[in-house]
C-alpha cells in the first residue's frame, strides 16, 4: 500500500488539479474501493502528521492541497493581488446559487431585490462560480451553479453536505416567519 500511497501523492503534486478517482483507477489497476481506502489512508497519514499538505476530495476527484491554517502565510507569496474578501451581497449571492443550481441572472435579482451583475462578476472572477448553461426559456438565459472552487473553500465534498434551510412561511403582513426559530424560541421560554 505504501508504493501505491506514493503513486498517488505523486500523481496529485505532479497534476496540481484535482484527479478523477477513474484516472487513479485507471493508472494502479485498481477497484474504486481500493482506491479510496488509500485515500482515507493518506488523509489520516497527513492528519496525524504536523504536515503542511492535505488530500481534499470533491466529488469523484481528490486533490493535494495546503492546509487552510497555513493559507495566510502562502497568500503573500504567490498572489500579489489585495486579499480577496467575499461582502455580505457576494456571500447572498453564493447561498442563493448553491441552493439553487442552474439558477439564472434574473431568478437571483428576483430573489435579492436588487442588481446582481457586479457580484456575478467578482463570483465568477473568483472561481467561486460557473455558467452552467442556457436555460430553455425565451432569450435563453445562461444558468449559474457553483465551481469545485467552492467546494473546497467551504470544505464539502459535494452540494449534498449543505445545511438544511429553515422551513419559513409568509405572515399576516407577508413577512417570513421561520418555524424552527420559533418553535426553539418557545421551548426556551
Amino acid at each position: 500500500m505504501e508504493k501505491q500511497k506514493a503513486i498517488i501523492e505523486a500523481i496529485l503534486f505532479a497534476a496540481g488539479r484535482e484527479v478523477q478517482i477513474n484516472e487513479l483507477m485507471s493508472v494502479l489497476e485498481l477497484s474504486k474501493e481500493e482506491v479510496i481506502d488509500i485515500i482515507e489512508s493518506m488523509k489520516e497519514d497527513y492528519k496525524n502528521e504536523n504536515r503542511g499538505i492535505q488530500v481534499v476530495t470533491v466529488n469523484n476527484a481528490v486533490q493535494l492541497c495546503t492546509k487552510e491554517e497555513l493559507y495566510n502565510y502562502i497568500y503573500p507569496v504567490f498572489d500579489k493581488r489585495s486579499k480577496p474578501s467575499l461582502s455580505t451581497a457576494a456571500l447572498e449571492t453564493l447561498a442563493i446559487i448553491a441552493y439553487n443550481p442552474r439558477i439564472t441572472r434574473a431568478e437571483i435579482e428576483s430573489i435579492r431585490g436588487v442588481n446582481s451583475d457586479g457580484t456575478i462578476y467578482k463570483l465568477l472572477d473568483y472561481n467561486l462560480i460557473e455558467e452552467s448553461g442556457k436555460l430553455d426559456a425565451p432569450g435563453r438565459p445562461g444558468t449559474y451553479s457553483v465551481t469545485s472552487e467552492f467546494l473546497k473553500m467551504f470544505g464539502l465534498n459535494n452540494l449534498d453536505e449543505l445545511p438544511d434551510l429553515p422551513r419559513y412561511k409568509l405572515d399576516e403582513n407577508k413577512q417570513i416567519v421561520i418555524d424552527e426559530i420559533l418553535e426553539e424560541n418557545e421551548k426556551l421560554d
